[in-house]
């Protein structure tokens, strides 16, 4: 099992430093007992300067403040009062490139009744890539994403993820690296902890919102996709529209991009340094270290 922390970690707990092994939560609250609380996975690097950089850290904030708003969880944080804390708390774990873990969570509570407060946790640590750095065989799913009218699927939900674990245990117990989940109605969702893009003669294609998280990278992917010129449509689509495509991959802040060697046993039929999925990936790398300035500030915003 992974280390995630040692003696000397410290996390970030309700507004003070304090250390992991000593920190304590009400094992009646009903995040522990009902999965009733919002997460956020955030990334830190090494910048090419050698600074440490959140990559989009106002955005992941304020989809964790989003998530708590749907999910009718008290939130009383800033989004720069908690920046401002995962820097300091990076600091003291002396990390770089890091992975970023806010919760927000319930107090004690057994009913379904509305909660007047709510806790936060910040935790970091150093993390391998996600889903591995080789091009993935990955398998359809027999788990479904839920059905948006039963969930607030755009929120961050830590009781949603129950599904994902599922999905990604069944395709690794049949031989695969990770599964591809569908809607309700039969359309490819999402991975269980990352979006999906394939290509097709020269276009992307990507699941339109409604059905699945709207992720943060998959933003990005759009965003770089727009700057190199690359066309990208989202729409609704099968799996079987993805059997033979040129290529295909997941992304997201854990996965970073990562690309895909086949779906179902069905190879995708270009070489994988030969696509537009790879510059998009190499993109994105060079992003996040902020190697490229002029594509940086194209993606962020910044003048």
């Amino acid at each position: 099992m992974a280390n995630y922390y040692n003696e000397n970690t410290v996390l970030y707990l309700n507004g003070s430093f304090v250390k992991a092994s000593e920190a304590k939560m009400d094992f009646y609250s009903q995040s522990f007992h009902y999965g009733y609380s919002v997460f956020e996975g955030i990334r830190s690097y090494r910048t090419v300067t050698g600074e440490t950089k959140i990559f989009k850290a106002e955005a992941h904030y304020q989809r964790l403040k989003n998530s708590a708003t749907a999910l009718n969880l008290p939130y009383t944080w800033a989004a720069s009062e908690l920046i401002a804390a995962t820097y300091e708390l990076l600091a003291k774990n002396n990390l770089q490139d890091a992975y970023i873990r806010p919760v927000v969570y319930a107090p004690a509570n057994m009913s379904f009744n509305l909660n007047t407060e709510s806790f936060i946790v910040i935790e970091v640590w150093e993390m391998a890539p996600f889903l591995g750095d080789k091009l993935l065989r990955v398998m359809s799913s027999s788990f479904q994403r839920p059905n948006p009218k039963g969930f607030k699927i755009h929120a961050k939900a830590a009781g949603h993820y129950v599904n994902s674990i599922l999905a990604s245990q069944e395709a690794k117990a049949n031989g695969f690296d990770e599964a591809l989940l569908s809607d309700m109605n039969g359309n490819v969702a999402e991975g269980p902890g990352a979006n999906v893009f394939f290509e097709k003669e020269g276009r992307l294609y990507t699941t339109a919102l409604g059905n699945i998280l709207p992720g943060i990278t998959r933003a990005t992917v759009l965003e770089i996709c727009e700057e190199l010129h690359i066309p990208v449509e989202e729409k609704l689509f099968t799996k079987e529209d993805m059997y033979g495509a040129d290529a295909a991959f997941f992304c997201g802040t854990a996965a970073e991009v990562i690309g895909m060697q086949s779906l179902d046993d069905q190879p995708f039929t270009m070489a994988w340094e030969n696509t537009l999925s790879k510059q998009i990936q190499d993109a994105y790398k060079e992003l996040v270290v902020e190697k490229k300035g002029v594509l940086v500030n194209e993606v962020l915003g910044v003048e």
